[in-house]
């Protein structure tokens, strides 16, 4: 399986953190599971860690460094990522998480999140 980790899911899994639950850290460990992080990821970490917020444990070079280690791979964001957003229904605002949903679908791929307002966009989507 293709599994692409929004941004919190990706963080809590290279930090060890208790809020990945023992489903989520089974899927991603699976030797069946190809882990996707998306450059919106990397991105979304970069703006907010240099604002300050403190949902971002680590840097988006430090991030980086910590997926390639866990032998994920990353998935630039396309032209078609990008026209598939226009299409996607009104149920989240975050331009991220927005991204995230359209890469998924086009890919095709699952997307693994702990936003419940995310999930809503396909069966295919995997709340944790």
């Amino acid at each position: 399986m293709n599994l692409l980790l929004d941004t919190h899911v990706a963080l809590w899994a290279i930090t060890d953190s208790p809020r990945l639950t023992e489903k989520a850290r089974a899927l991603i460990q699976a030797s069946t599971t190809t882990v996707w992080i998306s450059a919106a990821s990397v991105w979304e970490i970069a703006i907010k860690r240099s604002m300050g917020r403190g949902d971002m444990p680590v840097s988006s070079q430090d991030a980086v460094g910590y997926f390639k280690d866990s032998g994920y791979r990353f998935l630039s964001i396309d032209v078609e990522h990008t026209i598939a957003v226009e299409s996607l229904p009104a149920h989240h605002q975050d331009p991220f998480d927005r991204i995230l949903v359209a890469q998924a679908l086009v890919e095709p791929m699952r997307l693994m999140t702990h936003d419940p307002q995310v999930a809503r966009y396909s069966d295919t989507v995997i709340q944790i």
